[in-house]
């Protein structure tokens, strides 16, 4: 359960492909590339317990650096590549990392974070330098490629999505088990319910700093499987590697189907996918059509499962099960699932209020004990702000976060159905429903909408999808307006950065709701 021992035991075994360029790493490559990182990360005074910060695209070094860290007894957080420098050297600084990994492609934040983050004692890149960086290639090729002393169990420390505010720190205590050893969930989540082994070719179409593609890939190169890594998502391409390396097992995010079954009928039937047997699927509700599409398409190989990176409880369900139960997220696993009202009272069957779990993995924010108080209630269940409700059956339907909740009217309106609803239409290619301020009900729905062609963007489209919606939703739920963009805040991993499209609205006015 190590690709050290995988790099004796299968030497030549790919470890890892990239996708579009095809470039292999080995398991030995990989034991040797990440020893000798290791070593590096000593030679500087780094001890367990100690923490790095990694700045990469998808890219053949992220993983040499990441099992360095694991290796090596450290913290390591992965950056997302879209934050700008001030926003980077906050994640930077508050997860404490002593060394910072970067790449030339990510040469321009890099260069803005030299002067705003004075605790890093180390900067490399890969691939190139930039002033204030040193080679991360010539800096470790001295290092022996056999293993550190002291080798112990990291750890990754990920940060909150960040979609309603600041990101937050998420780091549990390092593992006291023997090098090798996951965690019994981790290796229930791999070897069982997902059926993974040696065997399975797995691939990762999203960005490797979230917090899902991240811990699985990690996971299946402890298995000894080989993963195969999209530098960047495109559905002909995924479609194709598929094919092209017999892939068994992969994850995906609901935009990633929205644009596979945007593909016409020659572009999906092209390839060989009989090779597939599992697809994962989470981070956000999925449109009912649109799985419902898939699982025509690939069959009842989809099985989706709801978690945070909290990691304080989740759900799952195959696709037999959801075709019974079409929209959930499944049903609880290792924890019990509360429904809770604002008053704190529990809520029965059908009655949406805040999802909380109990049982699940404790969690605490870094630095911030009044967030992470702000998590528990009474009786010590943890929620990460999702709204939903539980069936007759214990099937957990999500109808969106708290924070997003829209009143209008003293009316509460959770947008997710309506998105979900809008971004079936034709002529929509992605879509956010927000508040904004109104005289009258204190917030007016509307939605902010990125069509499939930006030039039939105008008062008649918007008609259009205001009669759309209206035809298949109560009018309360429907958008009074809409306006376009040619790009909506979303990130690779399907979270709507919602915080910046309303601030353009409300422009610091607190809203004023009002009960009716």
């Amino acid at each position: 359960m190590y690709p050290g021992i995988h790099a004796i035991e299968r030497p030549d075994k790919a470890a890892y492909i990239m996708g579009r360029s095809g470039l292999t790493r080995s398991y030995a490559e990989l034991d040797a590339a990440s020893n000798r990182t290791a070593h590096l990360l000593r030679r500087l005074g780094l001890g367990r317990g100690d923490a790095i910060a990694v700045l990469m695209e998808n890219n053949p070094y992220f993983f040499e650096i990441c099992w360095a860290a694991q290796r090596a007894g450290l913290y390591y957080t992965p950056i997302s590549t879209h934050l700008k420098a001030e926003e980077a050297a906050y994640m930077i600084g508050d997860c404490d990392a002593r060394v910072l990994f970067t790449s030339h492609a990510m040469a321009g934040t890099a260069a803005g974070l030299c002067e705003c983050t004075p605790g890093l004692e180390a900067r490399f890149m890969s691939d190139g330098t930039v002033a204030g960086y040193d080679s991360l290639e010539q800096a470790r090729a001295p290092e022996s490629d056999s293993p550190i002393a002291d080798e112990s169990e990291g750890s990754e420390m990920l940060y909150s999505s960040g979609t309603t505010g600041r990101p937050k720190g998420i780091r549990k205590p390092l593992p006291e088990r023997a090098i090798g050893t996951p965690s019994p969930m981790m290796q229930a989540m791999a070897a069982g319910m997902f059926g993974a082994s040696t065997d399975t070719v797995y691939l990762s179409p999203a960005p490797l700093y979230h917090s899902a593609p991240l811990r699985f890939t990690m996971t299946m190169l402890r298995l000894g499987a080989t993963v195969v890594v999209m530098e960047r998502f495109d559905p002909a391409l995924a479609l194709e590697l598929i094919e092209r390396h017999r892939v068994t097992m992969s994850q995906w995010v609901p935009t990633h189907f929205i644009r596979l079954l945007g593909l016409d009928e020659t572009g999906r039937g092209r390839h060989d996918l009989s090779s597939h047997k599992v697809a994962l699927h989470a981070a956000a509700p999925c449109p009912v059509p649109a799985k419902e599409q898939m699982i025509a398409w690939w069959g009842t190989i989809l099985l989706e499962y709801y978690s945070a990176t909290e990691g304080n409880g989740s759900t799952m369900i195959g696709s037999s099960d959801w075709l019974e139960h079409k929209g959930s997220v499944g049903r609880a696993m290792g924890c019990t699932i509360h429904i809770v009202d604002d008053d704190g009272r529990e809520l029965g069957p059908g009655q949406p209020g805040t999802v909380y779990f109990e049982g699940g993995a404790d969690f605490s924010y870094y630095k911030d004990a009044e967030k992470t108080a702000g998590t528990r209630n009474e009786q010590g269940w943890t929620t990460v702000g999702d709204v939903g409700y539980l069936d007759e059956d214990g099937y957990l339907y999500l109808t969106g976060r708290k924070a997003h909740m829209i009143i209008t009217g003293g009316v509460n309106v959770y947008p997710q159905e309506t998105e979900n609803l809008l971004v079936m239409h034709p002529k929509v290619s992605d879509v956010a429903v927000i508040g904004i301020p109104d005289d009258e009900f204190g917030e007016a729905v509307k939605a902010v909408v990125e069509p499939a062609d930006m030039s039939e963007a105008g008062p008649g489209l918007e008609r259009e999808l205001i009669e759309f919606c209206r035809a298949r939703l109560s009018a309360i739920k429907c958008p009074r307006s809409i306006d376009f963009e040619p790009k909506l805040p979303r990130s690779e991993t399907g979270k709507l950065h919602k915080g910046a499209l309303k601030e353009r609205y409300w422009g610091g006015i607190e809203p004023t709701f009002i009960t009716r």
